[in-house]
């Protein structure tokens, strides 16, 4: 993971005793409310439901174990001992006190984190691969350009009061598992025979109340020309981006609204005054970076099942299935990257305890390098256990419910904290998705069903990413009374949105209305394979991942 350097730390403390002062003016009656809010919500901080809520920001969702520790510790200490793991790769405190803030910050700022642009209408914290660097089928390490553009969009004084706030997903391997399809920017690595590295530019997409899929607006951009493609971007978006209306103002709807093709014309002409300028990337700049990403001391493993390894498989039915649903490719032979699911039947889905916060931070360092990663489907990761090692830290993950072999199946579900926590939710998230736990706790079924994608919004903000999902629930506010709208077929890669399916259901309707359909995939799908791909296919919907299920292979991981 990346490490500071002292320019890096002293911006940090310089923001902390900012928002200090700040904090005590608004306090002290001295700042108005209008005057504190944009303070607040540049530094991740804010009003819920019944508390004050932090997020902060974890970079590209890479931790260290000493990071997680101090996360663990604000859980303990501010909080009421739990953190929730966002769609964003960030963590949420929903129950923190305004005095307390700066301290918190502050305590960050000690393990070189923060909460800056988490918040407001600014570029916020740049996402990827969860897998990024360890991933097998990986074209390049999307970290370095995560921390490029962290450094870059951070206090950029153009860019600090865009008219909405601005989202860049990166992605560096074959597979796109950071959902660039659905973010104000998307970047998806690409290799040129004659070019070399570049990225595909998409630009437009999004969720909320207005989704869409983003266009493209350039095949192939040279790696060197990142920086001032973005800024081109992002200048156009800040002279035509509307600020009359905050539900029209994403760059989603300028993009709609001018056509991909002007705006592409736009952004050209805007490039042409920035290319080759002082912000075009050189070889040192990126070295800068690379050198301050710390690499783990891989050892040379051999690269098949180890021995012992075999004969757990073949006597430990559990240990089994957790090994072929929650492990992930590795680039480096002997190893393997681990999902700790956050989804344990009785867990709230992305919540963690300080408890289990602690416990992962010395696994990670007992099994690995001392890193975790936090992936869209607010789950952990272990990215760097040897093989040999499966059955100690399996036999460690169990007794804290961190080892539900769910990975990618339907009870893996997707959830903001809803209406428990959130001013603007319409329904509750936590309770349905509780609902749901319990009425699909035969995993076996569950595993009969293959992959199944379940995301839940509290409202139409799509914090939960529910249009992305193979099945997609909605709350909304029918006479009062809360209702979930349901919708089937969207997809983060490449990315689709669902497509709404009858009218929608009281709380107590909607297990049975998922248990119906479900059967009836499941039932569709095993008496005819061609003719319910032929459905499918034909009706324009695709609803889960795979058309025929094919379980993973136990030697996936090697």
């Amino acid at each position: 993971m990346y490490q500071y350097d002292e320019i890096d730390q002293r911006l940090v403390e310089e923001r902390v005793a900012r928002f200090r002062d700040q904090t005590r003016r608004f306090l002290a009656g001295e700042l108005s409310e209008d005057d504190f809010r944009p303070f607040r919500l540049q530094n991740g901080l804010y009003i819920q439901r019944h508390a004050p809520m932090l997020r902060v920001a974890i970079p590209y969702g890479v931790l260290s174990a000493s990071q997680l520790r101090r996360l663990a510790w604000i859980a303990r200490t501010h909080d009421r001992g739990v953190g929730h793991f966002t769609t964003r790769q960030n963590i949420q405190y929903n129950w923190v006190k305004l005095p307390e803030v700066p301290d918190i910050l502050a305590a960050l700022a000690e393990v070189q984190m923060h909460a800056t642009q988490t918040s407001g209408n600014c570029v916020r914290n740049t996402t990827t691969d969860h897998f990024a660097g360890v991933a097998a089928d990986e074209l390049v390490d999307p970290r370095v350009t995560c921390e490029l553009i962290r450094q870059w969009s951070t206090g950029h004084p153009e860019f600090a009061f865009l008219p909405r706030k601005f989202k860049i997903a990166v992605n560096g391997a074959r597979a796109d598992r950071a959902a660039t399809g659905v973010h104000d920017i998307g970047l998806q690595a690409v290799q040129d025979a004659a070019q070399g590295l570049g990225y595909r530019v998409q630009v437009g997409g999004g969720l909320g109340r207005t989704p869409m899929v983003g266009e493209i607006v350039r095949e192939f951009l040279p790696a060197r020309h990142l920086l001032t493609y973005l800024d081109a971007i992002l200048r156009v978006y800040n002279r035509y981006g509307r600020r009359d209306n905050k539900y029209k103002a994403r760059i989603k709807i300028l993009v709609k609204a001018m056509t991909v093709e002007r705006f592409r014309r736009e952004v050209e002409t805007e490039w042409e005054h920035w290319k080759d300028g002082p912000a075009t990337l050189v070889e040192e700049e990126v070295a800068r970076i690379e050198a301050r990403l710390k690499k783990p001391a891989y050892r040379a493993l051999p690269a098949g099942i180890p021995a012992a390894l075999a004969a757990r498989l073949h006597h430990d039915t559990d240990f089994a299935t957790w090994f072929r649903q929650n492990l992930h490719p590795h680039k480096v032979p002997g190893y393997t990257n681990v999902v700790l699911s956050l989804k344990s039947p009785d867990q709230p889905p992305g919540d963690a305890s300080a408890a289990q916060m602690d416990a992962i931070a010395d696994w990670s360092e007992r099994f690995g390098f001392g890193e975790i990663r936090v992936s869209h489907e607010q789950n952990l990761i272990l990215p760097d256990v040897a093989l040999s090692d499966l059955p100690a830290l399996y036999d460690a993950l169990c007794p804290w419910k961190l080892a539900t072999p769910n990975v990618g199946l339907l009870t893996n579900i997707i959830a903001c904290p809803g209406g428990d926590y959130c001013a603007l939710a319409n329904a509750r998230s936590l309770p349905l998705a509780q609902a749901l736990q319990d009425k699909f706790a035969d995993a076996a079924w569950v595993r009969a069903l293959g992959p199944v994608d379940l995301n839940i919004s509290g409202c139409m903000n799509s914090c939960g990413h529910h249009h992305v999902g193979h099945i997609g629930i909605l709350g909304v506010d029918k006479h009062g009374r809360e209702y979930y709208q349901i919708s089937i077929g969207g997809a983060q890669a490449p990315a689709r949105l669902g497509k709404v399916i009858g009218p929608s259901l009281a709380p107590e309707e909607v297990p049975d209305a998922l248990q119906a359909m479900l059967e009836a995939y499941l039932k569709l799908r095993l008496s005819d394979a061609e003719k319910f791909v032929d459905t499918v296919e034909r009706v324009g919907i695709v609803p889960f991942r795979d058309a025929v299920y094919a379980p993973n292979q136990e030697a996936a991981c090697a």
